[in-house]
């Protein structure tokens, strides 16, 4: 058999966890099934399946193999199809994003991209912890902030616009902050990077200079949803981006404070693993999704 046989018939073992039910989807011999999966360990030198008389399940190797192999199948299916007529972007296409973004921005919009491209199939991961693209084999990442030299392919989306705002509650005891000369009179929800630990300084320009200040607060944070949450309940200022915090200005529970003095809007990527070819699916998706962040992000 050839390489993508091998692939195509390993896979579908993975998915039915028995030989005996890949060879019946598969129409051949359960022995075929066998040989072929035998075939191609001796071809990678690993072990990639633990079997029992009951289930077969895939090794740490065989799950990291059984990924590769679903993104081989893919692009070996969309170049067979690239002159077929009509023919639209197909495969299975692995994307991460920063949680917030993930859920108010794009899963909302996602019908709409999966009604126009019904052949590809997407893996949503919501994170914003730093993603090993080629290990975790994602085809695609979108980041906010500033980007490590991380030797990945870095498309610039465009700007996330910053904003200072407070619950009414908190302002009602502590008054409104005009200035950052107010500001050592304040208390900020302070937020920590997941990654680092780090408590993130309060923020503001100045002209061409970018002004920081370490703020006292009683709560730390780590998350973007804590973040909010204890802004609502009037422990603090903070810093959030302006599409995050949308709903609750406009129901009156956040108010903007010092609209004058906002911190330099963050860079929004993608990032890819190769400067090589592109899949037509990730090329879609990627343009797909610049233009509706760019949409929703500047409202």
């Amino acid at each position: 058999m050839d390489r993508i046989d091998l692939f195509r018939i390993f896979s579908r073992v993975v998915e039915a966890s028995s030989f005996t039910r890949a060879a019946a989807t598969l129409g051949l011999p359960r022995s075929s099934v066998s040989a072929a999966v035998a075939e191609l360990e001796g071809r990678v030198g690993a072990r990639l399946l633990h079997r029992t008389t009951r289930k077969v399940s895939p090794t740490q190797d065989g799950a990291a193999f059984y990924d590769r192999c679903l993104r081989v199948i893919a692009d070996v299916e969309e170049t067979e199809s690239l002159f077929r007529q009509g023919a639209k972007p197909s495969g299975k296409l692995r994307i991460d994003v920063p949680g917030r973004i993930g859920r108010l921005v794009l899963a909302p919009a996602l019908p709409a991209f999966l009604d126009a491209y019904p052949e590809i199939e997407l893996t949503l991961g919501v994170t914003d912890r730093a993603v090993d693209l080629v290990g975790e084999s994602v085809d695609c990442v979108l980041r906010v902030g500033p980007l490590n030299d991380s030797g990945l392919i870095a498309r610039s989306i465009g700007k996330l616009a910053l904003i200072n705002v407070a619950s009414p509650d908190y302002l009602a005891r502590h008054g409104t902050p005009l200035a950052p000369d107010d500001l050592s009179r304040h208390l900020a929800v302070n937020y920590a990077s997941p990654s680092t630990g780090r408590v993130e300084p309060w923020e503001w320009t100045d002209g061409d200079l970018t002004r920081t200040l370490p703020m006292a607060g009683r709560v730390t944070v780590n998350s973007a949803e804590a973040y909010i949450a204890c802004c609502l309940a009037g422990l603090g200022l903070i810093q959030i981006p302006a599409y995050d915090v949308r709903g609750h200005l406009d129901a009156g529970e956040l108010v903007e404070v010092m609209p004058r003095y906002r911190a330099e809007p963050l860079p929004i990527a993608l990032l890819y693993p190769h400067r090589q070819h592109l899949s037509r699916r990730v090329q879609v998706f990627a343009d797909w999704l610049e233009a509706l962040l760019k949409d929703r992000l500047a409202r």
